[in-house]
């Protein structure tokens, strides 16, 4: 079964909700990043909200989170659109400790309790929308909850996994982010506080192979749940030479004529998915030209 996600309602459509696979993708990005355990799940976590934020967008809507902590993992950023690209890279990729108290990874210490969660979304106009949050946990599944509610006015409730085997692997991960619509009556909301309160946790389901539609339906009844649309979400990086030489020439030509006299060449170097590019003499002096030709 490869990564996807569900869009549905329930409730008489006063509920809204996402469930995702992402095992797969976040299984990319430790390999690309070569993640630690503990660190795998605190980026896991983040892009498995991304998609599912992301599956919010419309059209070419996109859309940047980064949480930035006191903990040892450092700034994480996540990309994601509407189509259900996602990337993501951690400032420090190797940090790993001793399961916590509950017996699972320690997130909480990888990321720390105190900073912010920022969500950037490009909406195709001049200016971006930025919502910004402080952390309250560090799990990152409380804190994207704190984040709807705070910043978008949406009650939600936020669930995410990420399972890590013995040799640092991905077994499994995904998530849920379940919405309160207006119209929402207070019996369906305590009903769907209940279920929320005594569903197993998001690792459980996903560990036990739930699909994001079984998922939704455990979190709140198979009966209840109307699928709208669903999207194959993977690991994907939009980045290329012709990208990053567009960058270079906006350097401008001094710049780039000192990189020409102090090493002959440029390198550009993707933090999302790690490739290089490398720009030769001749194609640094051709972005001269090409700067020269448009003034």
């Amino acid at each position: 079964m490869s990564d996807y996600l569900v869009k549905a309602v329930a409730y008489e459509g006063t509920i809204r909700a996402y469930a995702v696979r992402s095992t797969d993708t976040v299984a990319e990005v430790q390999r690309r990043h070569d993640l630690w355990p503990t660190a795998t799940a605190a980026l896991g976590r983040t892009m498995t909200a991304a998609a599912m934020m992301g599956a919010m967008a419309k059209g070419n809507d996109k859309l940047t989170l980064k949480v930035e902590g006191n903990g040892p993992i450092g700034a994480m950023v996540v990309d994601a659109n509407a189509n259900g690209e996602v990337r993501g890279y951690a400032t420090n990729p190797h940090v790993h400790f001793e399961l916590n108290e509950h017996g699972k990874l320690d997130v909480r210490r990888a990321v720390g309790t105190e900073g912010m969660l920022t969500v950037v979304k490009d909406l195709g106009l001049r200016d971006f929308f930025t919502g910004q949050v402080p952390l309250i946990s560090g799990e990152i599944a409380e804190d994207f909850t704190q984040y709807f509610v705070v910043s978008e006015q949406v009650p939600s409730a936020v669930g995410l996994g990420v399972l890590v085997n013995p040799d640092n692997t991905v077994k499994a991960a995904g998530g849920f982010i379940i919405q309160v619509m207006p119209g929402a009556t207070d019996e369906t909301i305590s009903v769907l506080e209940e279920k929320i309160s005594t569903v197993d946790p998001i690792s459980k389901l996903i560990d036990r192979g739930l699909t994001p539609e079984e998922i939704l339906g455990e979190v709140l009844g198979t009966e209840q749940v109307t699928v709208l649309d669903r999207l194959d979400v993977e690991f994907s990086c939009n980045c290329s030479k012709e990208r990053f030489g567009n960058a270079i020439i906006g350097l401008g030509e001094k710049e780039i004529r000192e990189m020409i006299e102090e090493d002959g060449k440029a390198e550009a170097h993707c933090h999302f998915c790690l490739e290089t590019y490398t720009y030769s003499k001749d194609e640094l002096e051709g972005f001269i030209d090409e700067i020269r030709s448009q003034s």
